[in-house]
């Protein structure tokens, strides 16, 4: 069986390849959202014209990635989404919301001081990892049954 894998939220730091890296060999699939800060903000303007207005220039880029993200996640068989320590995430909050509304498989991935402000988040997920090994390690579970170590 191949596993789709949706990796969400965080943009700052190298999470996603450490589990691609960590899943080598596994048949996994991944698929993410535009990590390019700048290209991911100013799609919809490059795409459709520029908007004198801030709100209208995020508004055409958000339009364009929901076209990305929701595709991705209807498409998954596991959502993994991650909540870092730099920002807050509202667009990662959303996406976990939309893969739970889905019935998809969701992994969230935080520190212990994000507990308390994404218990309903975690209270959805199937999963909650403090580390990116462990999201390899649940990939390799689901997928071979096989235990770390």
């Amino acid at each position: 069986m191949t596993l789709k894998v949706y990796l969400s939220g965080e943009i700052h730091t190298d999470w996603r390849e450490e589990i691609m890296a960590g899943a080598e060999g596994l048949d996994v699939t991944f698929d993410a959202p535009v990590t390019d800060h700048a290209a991911s903000d100013d799609c919809g303007v490059a795409i459709l014209g520029a908007e004198e207005s801030k709100f209208w220039h995020d508004h055409k880029g958000a339009k364009l990635n929901a076209i990305r993200t929701r595709t991705a996640i209807e498409a998954a068989d596991v959502v993994v989404v991650r909540f870092g320590d730099k920002y807050k995430q509202w667009n990662a909050a959303f996406d976990a919301g939309y893969a739970s509304a889905l019935g998809k498989a969701l992994v969230v991935l935080h520190g212990s001081d994000h507990s308390h402000a994404l218990k309903e988040v975690d209270a959805a997920a199937l999963a909650v990892a403090e580390e990116p090994r462990q999201v390899v390690e649940i990939l390799r579970y689901v997928l071979t049954g096989r235990l770390p170590g």
